[in-house]
């Protein structure tokens, strides 16, 4: 009994360390290492994956020369889904994803992260969010609960027929004067047109016709008066002699800035100015393409593709040489009346869709 004198204190105390960790602890301290002993026993030496969802199970079962998981209804992934993966072995290759793992990585974590987590985010919660929530979101929202920021859809045009121009006003110079006269539409739109009207004196003139009254009014008292659901504006030829690019500009906005006041629910089609012929831009004078092309490259920036568009008609009235077609015209200016259909016909193909406004509508909510 020398040894257990010599001993009894360590047996003592290891005794009283075997009843504690039975009775109070329940072996939980060692539950972890033990764990991943198991799990290196299951691997290394008896060949089998039982993966993170289940550790230890050892479900991995061999046939054939091949490996199959079988699913016992766990979520293994962390998706929410149950089952598993049929796992290949052909040839001494590994084919497919065993158990939900990434390839590559062990025990189904995403490389280069701890324990199955996300990288770079603690306990497997999304990178950069709080609280395992969605990057972006706040209080657990999915993405477009308010927090994400509404895609404008793309612009679709559709085509119409001439009663798309009842509820319209068009308003230019003689362009637009002679669309009244040739276009067919001076019995079903209103005309606020007139030969030498410019941006500068656009709402002081007094154009327009307007029901009950004889004497013609100026245009703001005209658009005070009556609400349309689209304006087409053609205007600027008369303005090439005048001032620079810039102010033209500058006295655009703020005459289509003034319309919107008058006119809060209508859609403006701010028209690009249609060319002269080459010939007539080579004269010398203040009329030239080049400065025309100069002011539409500035009107199509005005477009928000919101309440503003911005159409051009050129493309279909031009020669090769950039100007416009000779033959269309008969002073270099302007369209002959049989060739004003060329641009009714452009604008009757080129309404704003109405699925295109409702998208826009809703987005805005």
């Amino acid at each position: 009994m020398k040894w257990f004198r010599k001993w009894h204190y360590l047996i003592l105390f290891l005794t009283a360390g075997v009843v504690y960790l039975s009775c109070f602890d329940k072996w939980q301290v060692y539950a972890g290492p033990l764990e991943k002993v198991k799990d290196f026993y299951d691997k290394v030496v008896l060949g089998m994956d039982s993966g993170e969802g289940a550790p230890g199970t050892g479900e991995g079962l061999w046939k054939d020369g091949q490996k199959e998981s079988q699913s016992h209804g766990e979520d293994v992934s962390g998706t929410g889904q149950s089952g598993l993966d049929e796992t290949d072995f052909s040839d001494g290759q590994f084919s497919g994803t065993n158990l939900g793992q990434n390839p590559g990585s062990p025990e189904g974590q995403n490389p280069g992260s701890p324990e199955g987590q996300n990288p770079g985010s603690p306990e497997g919660q999304n990178p950069g969010s709080p609280e395992g929530q969605n990057p972006e979101s706040t209080d657990g929202q999915e993405p477009g609960d308010g927090d994400a920021v509404p895609q404008k859809p793309e612009l679709t045009y559709m085509e119409v027929e001439d009663r798309y121009f009842a509820d319209a006003v068009f308003i230019g110079d003689s362009r637009t004067v002679g669309m009244y006269e040739y276009g067919g539409l001076g019995d079903i739109s209103t005309f606020y047109a007139s030969t030498g009207l410019t941006v500068y004196k656009l709402f002081d003139a007094e154009i327009a016709q307007v029901e009950e009254q004889k004497k013609k009014v100026s245009v703001e008292t005209a658009l005070q008066q009556k609400q349309f659901a689209k304006i087409y504006l053609m205007i600027g030829i008369n303005e090439m002699g005048r001032g620079t690019v810039e102010t033209f500009i500058e006295k655009y906005k703020e005459v289509v800035g003034h319309l919107q006041e008058l006119q809060p629910d209508a859609i403006i089609y701010v028209q690009g100015i249609i060319k002269v012929t080459t010939a007539r831009s080579e004269q010398g004078d203040y009329i030239n393409n080049e400065g025309i092309v100069a002011r539409n490259e500035e009107l199509a920036k005005l477009a928000d593709n919101e309440k503003i568009f911005y159409l051009d008609v050129n493309p279909l009235i031009c020669d090769e040489t950039g100007g416009m077609e000779p033959e269309y015209t008969g002073d270099g200016v302007h369209l002959k009346a049989k060739y004003i259909d060329i641009w009714k016909n452009f604008l009757k193909s080129h309404a704003v869709s109405e699925e295109y406004l409702e998208a826009i509508a809703l987005s805005k909510q």
